[in-house]
């Protein structure tokens, strides 16, 4: 295989059909039906299928007896099916998915969720990165395979449309297609992050996450303040209270005991090197105010926090009004939804029963409290790379960016890979992505920065490759 030639085919791919049409991704506001109750009315998701389905369609005729199926059983979300013969009796399985975050506020002037706006190598817009461009680079590295007629296993795509609502779809999909799926030897992913974007980073572990919306309330209505405060607690103040049993508000800290694992000597080891890879790029990247700190400086532990350790984030916010609508009222009740991450071992569903009784329990005054579980899903810590993989990425690390690759768990969830782990226990991940600094995946100014688009497409091709030439070893 000529490495550079792989490389100029999949950048000449993307300049030429990738990256105008995810132009036209990014214009469609295709938001994961937790965000659109009525997306199938609404029709945003269909056409987003169409798009990426029919692209595909059109180069599926490069790659002899592949096809194409877009399944949509029993009124669940649509999911796009592809394969693609190969030599041999193994398989690969790609993943990506097709559904988006919300909007969120905050967008530079001239950007936004649903406009494209291309910025040197970065395009900006919602799901570009997170990650429609995964059906592209994962066909991009198998046409650039064929262009060579250098030989590949079978592989299969799946691009589901809910994993942002936490793939509650993806499992029946999985059973519904295992006779057709097979077993996989190897599980690419395109779904995760980098910590920079001079080499490949291989994600080795996820955290899992469980949440859901905890409502404090004192009052039927709201009453004038000045007759009630100092007789009715407040329920923002009894909120504050229950919170603490959680998370010490002076550290962040999660405090139960129940809520931890214990961090695995490697997973501490590979945090340690990319701490040292990264430095102060692991705090740097965010867009800090003023004199704004982190938490701690100690980069190796910061490196854990966002790994390894449960953390919780108030990600909204009920019953307060704002700041030009509050008049003098004592609130009838203050709720906040909260998302907590905990490590990758870590039973996710365990782990919300474990909070819900946290936080319901012998409430202050006798207030009315609630915490509506809304979602969960368990982490993933990967298996011991084969040493075949681990070359196979490394060498792919440098003939695509010219450095060696580096391993990091990464702080957000991809409830697919547990799954996986689960119905797939032999398979080898290969987990990686191209949110790195700044591309801020479900936040404002999201982008995707282009050439590591196509370096990761070329790693995933050498790696595909290699995969080949190992199997035909035996």
């Amino acid at each position: 295989m000529d490495t550079a030639r792989l490389s100029r085919c999949i950048s000449g791919l993307w300049d030429e059909e990738v990256v105008p049409k995810l132009v036209e991704y990014i214009r469609i506001p295709n938001k994961s039906p937790m965000f659109d109750k009525d997306w199938k009315a609404h029709g945003h998701m269909d056409a987003a299928l169409k798009l990426m389905a029919d692209w595909a369609r059109g180069k599926l005729a490069a790659l002899p007896g592949a096809t194409l199926e877009v399944l949509e059983v029993d009124g669940r979300t649509p999911l796009i099916f592809i394969e693609v013969p190969g030599q041999g009796d193994d398989t690969v399985m790609l993943y990506g998915h097709m559904d988006k975050q919300p909007e969120m506020t905050g967008w530079s002037e001239g950007l936004g969720p649903w406009t494209p706006v291309l910025k040197g190598d970065r395009l900006y817009g919602r799901g570009g990165a997170d990650d429609g461009y995964a059906i592209f680079g994962s066909l991009s590295a198998l046409l650039a395979l064929q262009e060579q007629g250098v030989p590949h296993a079978r592989c299969v795509i799946l691009i589901e449309a809910c994993e942002e609502s936490g793939s509650y779809d993806l499992p029946f999909y999985v059973d519904h297609l295992a006779s057709r799926i097979g077993s996989p030897s190897l599980v690419v992913c395109l779904d995760s992050g980098c910590g920079n974007y001079d080499q490949l980073w291989l994600t080795t572990s996820l955290r899992g996450m469980t949440g859901g919306n905890l409502t404090v309330q004192v009052l039927d209505e709201g009453v004038h303040s000045g007759d009630a405060s100092g007789v009715v607690p407040s329920s923002f103040r009894i909120l504050r209270e229950i919170l603490s049993r959680l998370e010490d508000s002076a550290t962040g800290a999660i405090k139960p005991k129940e809520l931890y694992v214990e961090v695995p000597a490697q997973r501490a080891e590979q945090a340690k090197h990319a701490a040292q890879v990264l430095g102060n790029d692991i705090y740097d990247k965010f867009p800090w105010k003023g004199g704004m700190q982190p938490v701690t400086k100690d980069l190796s532990e910061l490196v854990l926090n966002r790994t390894w350790r449960p953390q919780l984030a108030v990600t909204g916010i009920g019953g307060i009004p704002a700041l030009d609508s509050a008049g003098n009222v004592m609130r009838p009740f203050t709720a906040v939804k909260l998302s907590l991450r905990v490590p990758p071992t870590l039973d996710a569903k365990q782990a919300g029963r474990f909070v819900k009784g946290l936080l319901e329990k012998d409430p202050p005054y006798g207030a009315t409290v609630t915490f509506d579980l809304e979602k969960d899903g368990s982490g993933w810590n990967a298996p011991a790379l084969s040493p075949w993989l681990d070359k196979a990425v490394d060498d792919a690390s440098k003939s695509q960016f010219g450095a060696p690759a580096t391993y990091m768990g990464e702080g957000g969830s991809i409830p697919f890979m547990g799954m996986l782990g689960e119905k797939f226990p032999k398979a080898q991940f290969l987990i990686t992505g191209v949110l790195g600094p700044h591309s801020n995946a479900h936040g404002p100014n999201e982008f995707l920065h282009i050439p590591t688009g196509k370096k990761v497409s070329g790693v995933v091709a050498e790696v595909i490759a290699k995969h080949y030439a190992q199997g035909a070893k035996g």
